[in-house]
């Protein structure tokens, strides 16, 4: 998949939409869409991992971690499994654990940052 986000709202303007958060990309794929699922959730991923046990059909879904650095929502097992279930990316308004593994599955991660604590 080739195309560039400028590019797009060029094409499309104000009915495109975008994250302005800045966020920085630590899966293996830099350039993903489909459309948008969320989910809310502070400081715990366990309905992040809910989700990403069903079918993503090309869907990304965006995590509103609240933008908490104090807990990962998202690392390699729970990244693989949206991976296997056909997700097309995982965008997180939080930290995600296990950088340099999610930098080796076939999935688009956006994250605010890293940090190893997880919900436990």
């Amino acid at each position: 998949m080739s195309f560039a986000t400028a590019d797009l709202y060029d094409e499309h303007g104000e009915d495109l939409q975008s994250v302005t958060t800045q966020m920085i990309s630590v899966g293996g794929v830099h350039r993903f869409t489909g459309p948008i699922r969320t989910v809310r959730c502070f400081e715990s991923n366990v309905e992040v991992k809910k989700l990403v046990a069903t079918p993503g059909d090309g869907a990304v879904l965006v995590v509103d971690g609240q933008g908490s650095m104090n807990r990962a929502l998202l690392g390699d097992n729970v990244a693989r499994t949206a991976m296997e279930n056909g997700w097309a990316g995982v965008i997180v308004n939080a930290p995600v654990r296990d950088r340099v593994e999610l930098g080796t599955l076939q999935i688009g991660v956006k994250a605010l940052g890293t940090n190893p604590a997880l919900h436990r």
